[in-house]
């Protein structure tokens, strides 16, 4: 077995944190994935052993996918995202500075601790030789936004086989074994512009929307009462961004809000479409001048494994053998790339170091941390690809 050098963590960690790979989905202009991946893919090509892929999801924006082993036993898939929220706000955001037990810098806890943990555990594993199985490391963009990079992995899963996957979030030694998914939506309300004077013409848009926003408002107090789900809780909905109106003396021809439904293992798209078109056809009931249309946009499902399924098993074994401890299993309030994984047939769980800040102004790594995960993964990497 194996055993990862906290050196080397340390010093791959600072190398990703020094590049920006800021999604530019999120801010417009921004650098993006591609040189972070363009350095990840050459030095996991320096180590014999290591297959290299780089493919582009889009234009500019590359996964990277590395594999290693080529035994008869299982294969173990490992997700990590390369992109990073912006760093506004931040003061040193790509130094990488290390203060006694913590590496600072933008995505050094969300998720580059992790990424690192993934290329060191490649080279080792490559230098070693023997692997049972193997195992590839997806290292993918956009999972900040609208996760292209997974779902571009995901449309060609069968090329990889994987017995399960691991997606390598921050859970400080746990288990997370589900998580909320979300749908966005938009509803517009029409109404009918006039001179502000002429109110026998004029159909408000936005007070129209205020009957909307009490129905919303409505529903979201109906929603966080229900039992919901053991390691999530219920589901949730809120209104997120409203405009509306084109000048201050006239009435407002039309109203655009855009809203959220976070949602919990085993609700559906449709669901959600009829909670909310349930509350415009009330409105339309009660008063013939109002006019509203539903626009659903992306969803994201929620995401559940089994306590009992192999690879959350073998995660708990091996904290056990190189720790010591026996994780706890829990449920996340953000949503993840697992869901992806999960759907395409892939028995997923989530695993990974800990640190804070992340999408903070000071953001950093526990380095203490980082070293037992990538030795933790590096025994689950062994143990489940052999079949044990």
């Amino acid at each position: 077995m194996i055993e990862i050098q906290r050196d080397a963590l340390v010093g791959a960690l600072a190398e990703l944190v020094r590049i920006s790979s800021i999604n530019p989905d999120l801010v417009p202009g921004a650098s993006g994935e591609a040189d972070i991946a363009e350095a990840i893919a050459a030095r996991l090509r320096r180590t014999p052993g290591i297959s290299v892929e780089v493919q582009d999801v889009v234009p500019g924006r590359p996964n990277v996918i590395a594999r290693v082993g080529e035994g008869t036993g299982r294969t173990l898939m490992l997700n990590g995202h390369t992109d990073t929220v912006t760093i506004e706000g931040m003061s040193e955001p790509f130094s990488a500075r290390v203060d006694g037990n913590r590496l600072y810098g933008r995505g050094a806890n969300d998720m580059k601790g992790a990424l690192a943990g993934m290329i060191v555990l490649l080279e080792a594993v490559a230098r070693a030789g023997d692997f049972p199985g193997t195992l590839v490391a997806t290292f993918v963009v956009d999972e900040e936004y609208a996760s292209i990079g997974t779902q571009a992995i995901c449309a060609q899963i069968e090329r990889w086989r994987p017995d399960a996957a691991l997606v390598l979030e921050q859970t400080d030694l746990d288990v997370c074994i589900a998580h909320k998914g979300f749908v966005w939506a938009t509803i517009d309300t029409h109404g009918f512009a006039a001179h502000g004077s002429r109110w026998q013409e004029g159909i408000d848009a936005i007070t129209h929307m205020g009957r909307v926003l009490s129905g919303i408002d409505e529903l979201s107090q109906v929603l966080v009462t229900l039992p919901g789900h053991p390691l999530l809780g219920p589901p949730s909905l809120h209104a997120s961004l409203i405009s509306g109106g084109q000048e201050l003396s006239s009435y407002p021809a039309g109203c655009h809000l855009e809203i959220e439904r976070r949602t919990i293992p085993g609700e559906s798209l449709e669901e959600v479409r009829t909670e909310l078109q349930t509350i415009l056809n009330c409105l339309e009931e009660a008063d013939e001048t109002f006019s509203a249309t539903l626009t659903m946009g992306l969803e994201r499902h929620a995401f559940e494994v089994s306590e009992t399924a192999p690879i959350v098993q073998a995660l708990v074994s091996a904290s056990q053998a190189v720790l010591d401890y026996t994780p706890q299993f829990g449920g996340a309030a953000g949503w993840m790339d697992s869901a992806l994984l999960s759907a395409a047939g892939v028995p997923t769980a989530i695993y990974g170091p800990g640190g804070d800040g992340a999408h903070g102004f000071e953001e950093w790594a526990d380095l203490d941390v980082l070293e037992k995960f990538t030795n933790v993964l590096a025994r689950v990497a062994y143990d489940f690809c052999a079949g044990s």
